[in-house]
């Protein structure tokens, strides 16, 4: 989990270009992890963080909390990749996931990397876009159950619950494969 200068933060918040910028490298690769692993499309997910980025150097002065820059931004990312899943589904109709999760051709899949990573890929895809934002934030960013209630703006309960169930799904998924 990254951590943020809350001083850069504040001078990002003044004013201050250079602090925004330093703040982006400090929180852009973990914004991307999050909206990959929402979305599963590297090209959506580099435009989600951009949109994310401009969102948020148009409203930091409005950021009361320095210290809450974090959740902040990770709310406005999750807002914009639950939109970006409602446009898939609306255009679609239904979610083809093969058409907008990348795996490897057939040829890289020989190597064992390739092979767990096609397999992760596969489990993922049995997870609707609000559980497997819940399980990257919790199991891949080690927020915990009240964090990721908050950032998202459901009941901690929910979450609690959805998250249980859905690392309980793909434990099920991963051991048919395995075993």
């Amino acid at each position: 989990m990254t951590l943020i200068d809350v001083d850069t933060v504040r001078a990002a918040r003044l004013g201050d270009k250079d602090s925004f910028a330093s703040v982006y490298d400090q929180i852009a690769p973990e914004l991307y992890k999050v909206a990959l692993y929402t979305l599963g499309n590297k090209y959506d997910a580099e435009d989600i963080v951009s949109e994310t980025f401009v969102e948020a150097y148009k409203g930091i002065k409005n950021l009361r909390d320095e210290s809450s820059f974090k959740r902040w931004i990770l709310t406005i990312l999750s807002v914009r990749c639950k939109r970006r899943i409602g446009g898939y589904i609306k255009e679609r109709k239904s979610v083809d996931i093969e058409e907008i999760i990348e795996t490897p051709d057939e040829s890289s899949a020989k190597d064992t990397d390739c092979t767990d990573r096609v397999t992760v890929f596969s489990a993922m895809e049995q997870l609707s876009g609000q559980e497997r934002l819940i399980v990257m934030l919790s199991v891949l960013q080690g927020y915990t159950t009240k964090e990721i209630s908050q950032m998202l703006h459901i009941p901690h309960g929910t979450v609690s619950s959805k998250l249980y169930r859905t690392l309980k799904k793909l434990r099920n998924y991963l051991e048919t494969i395995y075993c």
